[in-house]
């Protein structure tokens, strides 16, 4: 990387953290809305979904899914026998991390593209975007994985309406007596490759940005016309100030983006669901691994079992990225 490069971390950071805090509060405050309006309403529980809800784990997980009908039938089973509280179990570890990780993976997406450049004027191509956010998403794996292990541990555990639930503590204990440390990374790999979705991620963001832009100006990539993600790739003319796309562009491109990260890796997310959902690596256990997970998921219930849950958590995403987007884009503006 050339010495021309010019690296603000501390922004990206800052950035990223407050836009993960608010996709975070669009994502609940949307909870709250539906728990209002949709209480006695089937779309309640299709809509609730969300990555980090205990019914999309319970569903994906072998161990349990036998017990719900449909996604109806399990949310309405998990509050008739857990109560509210049971959708929600687990959801304490990775929402604790949302903020900061986000903060990470913006400023490690602007880290692995400037890396990518021969110099501080070079226009970053959509491959070279794609590259950085597969990068910075494996590098959030390191993150997510034991976090989302817990999670998923927690969440497939069924605890009667006045049972009292194993906490993070307690449900970290229990992996580190049984595994060790090794035993907190169980699931990395599936992990990891989920998270390359955040090439398609960026990409995608990044290409409908291009898209919008008007014909009679600059391309979106030169130093006059492009977004705060890429406008310190190459720093404009003094006298240039970047130009903002306009904020319903903005939407639209977090919401194709966030939809579109999900839809090229959502069947790892299934894999990893079922592989962490059980701490044993004997070879009797058909989730030992990623491989023997995906032949027996296969063998069992079909190409369809890989994408269990796949709609409602679009639903989810799409909003949630729109604001964090949004979000990230006015504050890189505003601190420029």
């Amino acid at each position: 990387m050339s010495d021309n490069v010019h690296l603000d971390p501390t922004v990206d950071l800052f950035a990223g953290s407050v836009a993960g805090w608010s996709g975070s509060y669009v994502s609940t405050e949307t909870d709250m809305l539906k728990h209002k309006w949709f209480r006695h309403c089937w779309a309640h529980s299709w809509l609730s979904i969300r990555h980090r809800t205990a019914v999309k784990v319970r569903l994906q997980n072998p161990e349990v899914a036998s017990r719900y009908r449909s996604v109806f039938h399990a949310f309405s089973t998990i509050i008739r026998e857990e109560r509210v509280r049971g959708l929600f179990r687990g959801i304490s570890s990775p929402l604790l991390t949302t903020a900061p990780l986000n903060g990470v993976v913006f400023a490690s997406y602007r880290f692995f593209l400037k890396l990518q450049l021969e110099d501080a004027k070079a226009q970053p191509t959509l491959f070279q975007v794609t590259l950085a956010g597969v990068g910075c998403g494996l590098l959030a794996s390191i993150v997510t994985s034991p976090t989302e292990l817990i999670k998923i541990q927690q969440q497939s555990i069924i605890i009667p309406a006045k049972g009292v639930a194993p906490s993070v503590r307690d449900v970290a204990l229990e992996i580190l007596r049984r595994r060790g440390l090794k035993g907190f990374y169980r699931g990395f790999f599936p992990t990891a490759i989920r998270e390359t979705g955040f090439g398609a991620y960026f990409g995608v963001y990044e290409a409908t940005l291009m898209y919008f832009s008007s014909p009679s100006e600059p391309l979106p990539h030169s130093p006059q016309d492009r977004s705060p993600l890429l406008s310190e790739a190459a720093q404009p003319p003094s006298h240039t100030k970047p130009r903002s796309h306009s904020y319903p562009v903005l939407l639209l491109a977090g919401g194709l983006a966030g939809a579109m990260s999900w839809i090229v890796t959502f069947p790892f997310d299934v894999i990893k669901t079922r592989v962490q959902s059980t701490l044993s690596p004997g070879s009797d256990n058909p989730y030992r691994n990623t491989l023997s997970t995906i032949v027996h998921s296969y063998r069992q219930e079909g190409l369809r079992v890989f994408f269990h849950g796949l709609t409602p958590t679009l639903i989810r995403a799409i909003p949630v990225n729109m604001v964090t987007f949004a979000t990230f884009e006015t504050i890189v503006q505003a601190l420029s």
